[in-house]
């Protein structure tokens, strides 16, 4: 068995074991040594589940802390819970992730209420009745502001939108697209709106009463510890052996009878193919006394300004107190070599070479390929919570098939 380089600590409350929901009882195996690639959410649920099936696992994490981009931690000059690499919310409606995620560790009720700034003005996001009348300077009714959108504003004309531009116009119209979505959108992505998938703008309502609650699902909270001390606590099992500040190599794989990749997917074949593009963050901090903007999140429209929204963190938690404040500017920019990969582009290009890469990870024996990393895809919390259940159960299942037919 390999040493131990590091174990995190357990959290104040401790973790129940959690059922996979798959079936995975049927004859005993042989205990498998696995190894893991990541310490996030992916790596960290998959991890847990397979060492409470009694098998070894070894989890290399090049950073110096579990949890991925959803760290969190304590800023030493105000005691503030920071989400250091942008905020996370945690928002589903799958009641066993929930009953999960709740396991370990005590989670507060939040709801997301975005504002964003547009040529002086603060708006409600997303687009609902409150915004309509606000912007257009009238006092609708729902049934009123829905048939002004679809009467007077939005294209009608396109009846099969093609693009974010196209599905913005069909929306909402040209005055709402102007406003609230083409100036960000070019911030966000470094490309015209014309240039990218309908798809990212049909994840966002548009709404006919006055809720500003920017998710729909049943439940909603963050972590009162933050989520770097929820992994930590997922992590937390004699089973697994946590190396951080440890970069994956080769040859590790060779000792595994497994591998799960939650890196690059193009990275583990040395992007042979060329790379797979991405968005990244960077980040100006900035400290104030009091409160700064007034609401966690404040978007930035207007596209004379660098930054898409400033983040202010303390307003995360505010089942707490903070004299000070710690807010964040965000400046979205092209991921090159060494940066950390946020958002994948998918556009026409990215989507032919990930087809050239998914054909070798098809090739790959011994190797499960996993997060939105691994899969070159935009994938919330929550949905990558339930596939590493899923994809821990599956090999799990799998396993044992092969266990009992060599008996």
């Amino acid at each position: 068995m390999l040493k131990l380089f590091q174990r995190i600590a357990c959290c104040n409350n401790k973790p129940k074991r959690f059922r996979l929901r798959q079936n995975t009882s049927g004859g005993g195996f042989d205990q498998m040594h696995i190894l893991i690639v990541g310490a996030g959410l992916s790596g960290a649920v998959i991890g847990r589940a397979l060492a409470q099936a009694g098998h070894h696992i070894t989890i290399q994490e090049a950073r110096t802390h579990v949890a991925g981009n959803c760290h969190t931690e304590r800023c030493a000059d105000t005691g503030i819970m920071v989400h250091a690499y942008g905020p996370h919310i945690f928002h589903t409606d799958d009641a066993e992730v929930w009953e999960y995620v709740n396991s370990f560790a005590r989670f507060h009720s939040f709801r997301n209420r975005v504002k964003t700034t547009v040529n002086d003005l603060v708006y409600a996001l997303p687009i609902n009745l409150h915004t309509i009348n606000q912007f257009f300077g009238r006092r609708f009714r729902p049934d009123e502001a829905r048939r002004f959108i679809a009467e007077e504003q939005a294209d009608q004309s396109i009846t099969d939108p093609q693009n974010f531009e196209e599905q913005a116009l069909h929306m909402v119209g040209p005055a709402l697209y102007e406003a609230f979505f083409k100036g960000y959108t070019e911030k966000q992505w470094g490309r015209a709106p014309a240039d990218l998938p309908a798809a990212i703008l049909k994840r966002l309502p548009l709404r006919f009463n006055y809720d500003d609650n920017y998710y729909a699902h049943r439940f909603q909270g963050l972590p009162e510890d933050g989520y770097t001390a929820m992994v930590a606590a997922i992590l937390d099992h004699p089973g697994i052996d946590l190396h951080l500040n440890s970069p994956f190599s080769p040859e590790q794989a060779a000792r595994a009878d497994h591998l799960f990749w939650s890196g690059p997917l193009d990275a583990y074949f040395g992007q042979r193919h060329g790379p797979l593009g991405y968005r990244t963050l960077d980040f100006e901090r900035f400290t104030a006394t009091g409160d700064w903007q007034g609401c966690a999140v404040m978007n930035y429209g207007d596209p004379e300004l660098p930054y898409t929204r400033i983040t202010e963190h303390k307003h995360f938690s505010p089942w707490e107190n903070h004299a000070q404040t710690v807010c964040y500017r965000e400046y979205a920019r092209a991921c090159g070599p060494g940066d950390i990969p946020y958002y994948p582009i998918r556009l026409a290009r990215e989507k032919e070479l990930l087809s050239q890469y998914e054909a070798l990870a098809a090739r790959e024996a011994g190797v499960t390929f996993i997060g939105r990393l691994g899969t070159y895809r935009y994938i919330d919390m929550d949905v990558t919570i339930r596939e590493a259940l899923d994809s821990a159960a599956a090999f799990l299942t799998a396993t044992q098939a092969r266990h009992r037919r060599q008996i």
